[in-house]
């Protein structure tokens, strides 16, 4: 046990000093702060500017029937007498555009625009507010003007949410909770997993093809060395995740004195606990399967090229993360938070939304733990066969023969 804690105590020296380690655990709350500040920066220097002038839309009427136009609210229409008077006026830039009504308007609605800006597509906002120009200028003289108002914008909705179980109403959400909160922290807690758990494959990959790995087993068996490189890269990887946690509570304090911060947006008590269960089992899962990859390789590069087999399904949760945005409760992420591959970056996109019922949350933390300890069990098995074996790269038979005969 000496022997472990010392090969531990090393790896989470050697880690900590890394540039690259250090780089990435400050970096987080570094570019935080610097986006406060310069959001501080702009709004103190920048002040409120000019008022935003109303947008000027030309327009020449061939039926005669908007000379007493009304301009809805942020634009102006400016009548002109032909398409010779409405082209120069564009060219002049006194217009940001210009259409013409034709004479047949009323039997076929057909609107001619002119506008020297490059459109992928029309623009929304100018053809609301046109549609707006037209239904109040046809109507002006047929209804009231409540009527007219109400034509204009026939719906204002309120959609409310109810609860499935209990019928409760359900607060609407914010966009940025809903969408930004189980990206980032997703995007954060992968990055300090792979990260951490990359080191494990890198060190044990290039111990291996410079044959320090022999030197090493002649003094510790296989199981301690596997042992001690998991809970020293793991303390390393559980410190780097804990300051990003803390560091996000402190930006959102700061940040609320002097920005007035969306409702509803706090990092929930339960996402910083399980936050960091999750990592622990993630990372020992991860862990252990990137110190055997490494150890089956032959080389640094090829153990590198066999962890797309585990980093792909890791990452699936965010892939489909505009899935989950709309459905967190969908069948896919119950199923996602239950594979052990996918449960640790699943779990955490739905624990930063309180999406996360307690059984499928009890019961992903038992099969997570189960998988590694069946993890642990191959790889005590294949772990000191796969170090020795130099300058040949095992077939999945192989690997498979040696997984039994361990």
């Amino acid at each position: 046990m000496k022997k472990t804690w010392t090969i531990a105590r090393h790896e989470f020296t050697t880690t900590i000093r890394r540039i690259s380690y250090i780089l990435l655990t400050i970096s987080f709350p570094l570019l935080g702060l610097l986006g406060i500040l310069i959001f501080l920066g702009v709004s103190q220097w920048g002040g409120e500017g000019p008022p935003p002038e109303d947008l000027r839309i030309g327009y020449v009427d061939e039926t005669n029937m908007f000379d007493e136009h009304s301009n809805p609210d942020g634009v102006v229409f400016i009548l002109y007498g032909t398409n010779d008077e409405a082209r120069d006026a564009l060219f002049s830039e006194d217009v940001r555009e210009y259409f013409i009504i034709p004479e047949d308007y009323l039997e076929t609605g057909l609107i001619e625009r002119y506008t020297t800006e490059r459109e992928l597509e029309l623009p929304q906002a100018t053809m609301a507010l046109m549609e707006d120009f037209l239904v109040a200028n046809l109507l002006s003289d047929e209804v009231s003007d409540e009527v007219l108002e109400r034509a204009q914008t026939p719906l204002l909705p309120i959609s409310t949410r109810l609860d499935p179980e209990t019928g409760e109403v359900i607060p609407p959400e914010n966009p940025f909770t809903a969408f930004g909160m189980p990206y980032i922290f997703a995007l954060l807690f992968m990055m300090s997993l792979f990260f951490t758990s990359g080191y494990l494959l890198q060190g044990v990959s290039e111990e291996k093809e410079n044959r320090l790995i022999e030197i090493l087993l002649s003094s510790v068996s296989a199981r301690q060395l596997l042992t001690g490189k998991v809970i020293g890269l793991g303390a390393a990887g559980l410190i780097q995740i804990v300051i990003w946690l803390i560091s996000s509570v402190a930006l959102l304090a700061i940040a609320s004195l002097f920005i007035s911060l969306p409702e509803g947006l706090t990092i929930p008590i339960g996402l910083i606990i399980f936050g960091i269960i999750y990592f622990i089992l993630g990372y020992l899962l991860f862990g252990i399967l990137m110190t055997t990859l490494g150890s089956i390789g032959s080389t640094a590069r090829e153990s590198s090229q066999w962890t797309m087999i585990i980093v792909m399904p890791a990452v699936a949760p965010l892939i489909l993360i505009s899935l989950f945005i709309n459905n967190p409760d969908h069948v896919i992420f119950t199923v996602f938070t239950l594979f052990p591959l996918t449960a640790p970056v699943a779990a955490i996109m739905k624990l930063s939304i309180g999406a996360f019922p307690v059984w499928e949350l009890l019961l992903s933390i038992t099969i997570l733990t189960a998988s590694i300890l069946v993890a642990m069990w191959l790889a005590a098995r294949v772990f000191r066969t796969f170090l020795l074996m130099y300058g040949k790269r095992p077939s999945f038979r192989e690997i498979r023969k040696y997984i039994r005969e361990g």
